[in-house]
């Protein structure tokens, strides 16, 4: 276990520190000056691990060492009855405060901050917060935004599998459950162009379901009932259809998959070819795994460490002469709006 923490933790970090050096300070000329921007993380950062049915180590994981890439400088922790594993996991990720408190409480315990304890514990007012949870915490989330940033309001988890006549079906049934097992709101559809494809997958949930322990079969069972095929008449059709949908998880198990995959816009993570199983992502192939749900991939993508980073511009006057054309550019633009003191200020700065 102990293994499968730290590879997964090592892979985690591996893909955020490419990210966070994917961004850079920029510095360019302006007339008369310099303009730029700077990278710089925030100062604390609130990680939020759900602990219901099932200890989730790999959501910790996920946010909190994607904080710690970052740059963040405190790293705190919120999880509701933490399992061995689970503590175990915060201890890897390098956490700085771990809150054994969940929901709502843990949300605005992270938001707003603890004072100093009778241990000397004192949990700061985070700046952003992250990671998955139920309704009372994604409530929570959206009731401290504002106050601080969030990383996105999650809802029930999904996963979309578009398949041709070359899937193999037990896999694609595989995959299926292994989304349907999360809670029993959760989607697991299949769009094919094959329909004896769709009896084949249809015909292995079966088989596979009824060999799933309890409470696992229950809640994937549950999940079904909101899940759906679609009998698509091609690929093109397909890709549209993903497209409106927007699934958390997408997975193409097609021929020239990665094709396939290019045409698709919008979607939280991208899964090409069989062997790529959504649950590698799930368990720390690299990219992080909380990921925009309910169609909100049309406009916004995963957790990463762009969610810790703040992009600051500013912009510099050296030579006043050569600052001329800009300013006189100003004192246009100010009047053009109607705002009078814009445009004495910008002539104040005149030769």
């Amino acid at each position: 276990e102990r293994n499968a923490l730290v590879n997964i933790h090592n892979r985690v970090k591996v893909f955020a520190e490419a990210q966070r050096a994917s961004v850079q300070d920029v510095e360019v000329d302006i007339p008369g000056g310099k303009a730029g921007h700077t990278v710089s993380p925030c100062k604390a950062a609130g990680c939020y691990a759900p602990g219901g049915r099932y200890p989730l180590p790999s959501s910790v994981i996920m946010t909190a060492v994607t904080a710690r890439a970052a740059g963040c400088e405190k790293v705190i922790l919120s999880s509701p009855r933490p399992a061995p594993i689970t503590m175990a996991a915060a201890h890897i990720a390098n956490v700085d405060i771990f809150l054994c408190v969940g929901g709502a409480q843990g949300i605005f315990s992270m938001a707003y901050g603890i004072p100093s304890s009778t241990a000397g514990i004192e949990v700061p007012s985070c700046d952003v917060i992250v990671g998955p949870g139920n309704k009372w915490v994604t409530a929570a989330k959206s009731m401290v935004n504002g106050h601080c940033g969030i990383d996105m309001l999650a809802g029930p988890s999904e996963v979309l599998v578009i398949c041709d006549d070359t899937a193999n079906a037990k896999v694609v049934a595989a995959d299926l459950i292994a989304q349907a097992e999360h809670d029993v709101v959760a989607r697991a559809i299949l769009l094919s162009t094959d329909a004896a494809t769709i009896d084949a997958i249809n015909a292995e949930l079966d088989a596979q379901l009824s060999s799933l322990p309890e409470p696992n079969q229950s809640t994937a069972r549950e999940a079904m009932k909101q899940s759906f095929a679609v009998l698509c008449k091609d690929i093109n059709e397909a890709v549209s259809l993903s497209d409106d949908i927007a699934p958390e998880h997408l997975e193409i198990q097609t021929r020239n998959a990665m094709e396939v995959g290019s045409r698709c816009a919008n979607y939280g993570g991208l899964f090409v070819g069989t062997d790529a199983a959504e649950v590698l992502g799930d368990y720390g192939a690299g990219p992080n795994h909380t990921l925009p749900t309910g169609g909100t991939g049309r406009y916004t993508g995963g957790l990463s460490v762009f969610n810790f980073l703040r992009i600051r511009t500013w912009m510099r006057v050296d030579d006043k002469v050569g600052s001329q054309s800009m300013v006189e550019d100003s004192i246009v633009m100010a009047r053009l709006e109607g705002l009078e003191g814009h445009a004495r200020a910008a002539e104040a700065r005149k030769l």
